[in-house]
């Protein structure tokens, strides 16, 4: 049942405005005056009035609930049922201080709950919004009758992966800024900066030097093929991405990225980390080991190793111990099948699943910052000597015209 917000006058003319539910706005203004509000206004929560322009309407680019909003959601989620709410009241709660497009996503669930369906259900028919190893953690959750403490583990592992993803990303900015700026500050140089030098040089008629001359040449061919490679440069990477949606060349390609040295190595870490810690949600909440393989997998975006891990989803099914199936092909780290493998054995394999993401993490982390750490003054120092380069090559005439002036 959608949900409507409304604004209206009590029977002194003091605005009141509130959230109902109903099958239609017709419905809802009617339930108003029945409790002796004049309404003023009734909208679905998260709609646009008609009335308003084209160029006034919010544009999405991306989901409800998305990086830190899905945390803080499951978060909240899991204070409120650890309290003793129920789940209607704790999605009602929710609802009432959440963004417009948030607030109509909680009174669409709270609808189909309120219908029968448990949450997981209720998630399921917003696919976009809650992944499919979320709705696994939840349905899991509320079958094992400890929701609350489930949800709880869930934010956590949500929030670490969100920390891994951010601190990764923080790392490896200041190099691509710095990249960023120093191709452009060549790209002004050589295209508005050495052309007008060069017509000076051009009416005194002196023999250039070399550097000179080779400054003036990149000059020109940024000048008469810049917007054409820029363009060209445009359509391939387009092209690429439209070639990378087939799974056969994506997974070749992911392979190779696999081979390269140390960046492969940090690849198979990464990926490894973050399965390591969706599998120690989905089992401490019971999901059953191959059930909860099969849901991992498909959250890794690397197709090699997705396909590596439905082939060892295909040996545990046959009896193989996980950490020997992992192992088969020897694409993910030593240490997570080792961990699995102690988890295996003593009985503990979530608490072992979480350790060894924990590690993965740590690993993750440093390695970026080292390479960061390493790459924010070799970028400086190119930058500058491609810079003095374009200096000297100005310079040198000048300094040729005075010796001949002397």
């Amino acid at each position: 049942m959608p949900a409507f917000q409304y604004q209206a006058l009590d029977p002194k003319g003091t605005p009141t405005q509130g959230l109902l539910e109903a099958d239609s706005e017709r419905q809802v203004r009617q339930t108003l005056r029945g409790q002796g509000l004049i309404p003023l206004s009734v909208l679905a929560v998260g709609s646009v009035p008609n009335a308003t322009p084209w160029w006034r309407r919010p544009i999405y680019w991306r989901q409800v609930l998305h990086g830190d909003a899905l945390v803080t959601f499951t978060r909240q989620l899991a204070g409120l049922i650890e309290a003793g709410l129920t789940l209607d009241r704790t999605l009602s709660a929710l609802m009432e201080d959440a963004p417009p497009r948030q607030s109509a996503l909680l009174a669409e669930l709270r609808a189909e709950v309120n219908a029968g369906h448990s949450l997981a259900q209720a998630m399921a028919s917003h696919g976009d919004e809650f992944p499919a190893v979320y709705q696994a953690v939840i349905a899991a959750g509320e079958q094992s009758g400890q929701f609350g403490a489930i949800l709880l583990q869930l934010a956590s592992d949500l929030e670490a992966d969100h920390q891994l993803r951010h601190k990764v990303l923080a790392a490896l900015l200041y190099p691509a800024v710095v990249s960023g700026v120093a191709i452009l500050i060549v790209l002004f140089l050589l295209g508005m900066v050495v052309p007008q030098l060069a017509q000076v040089f051009s009416h005194n008629q002196q023999t250039l030097p070399g550097l000179t001359v080779f400054m003036l040449a990149v000059s020109g061919l940024v000048q008469s093929a810049g917007w054409p490679t820029l363009a060209l440069l445009v359509l391939g990477g387009w092209l690429v991405r439209r070639a990378l949606r087939q799974p056969s060349l994506r997974r070749r390609y992911d392979r190779a990225w696999l081979q390269l040295p140390g960046i492969g190595q940090w690849l198979r870490h990464y990926h490894a980390a973050r399965l390591a810690s969706t599998m120690s949600s989905l089992t401490r909440a019971g999901v059953p080991i191959l059930k909860a393989l099969s849901a991992a997998s498909a959250t890794v975006p690397n197709l090699a190793l997705r396909e590596d891990l439905q082939h060892a989803t295909e040996l545990v099914r046959e009896g193989a111990p996980l950490a020997v199936a992992l192992t088969h092909q020897g694409q993910w780290p030593r240490l997570l099948a080792m961990f699995i493998r102690l988890g295996e054995q003593t009985g503990q394999l979530p608490q072992m699943l979480a350790q060894v993401a924990l590690q993965l993490r740590e690993q993750v982390q440093r390695r970026s910052l080292q390479w960061a750490t390493l790459l924010e003054p070799l970028l400086i120092l190119l930058m500058g000597g491609v810079v003095m380069l374009i200096v000297l090559s100005v310079m040198l005439p000048i300094l040729q015209l005075n010796q001949m002036v002397k």
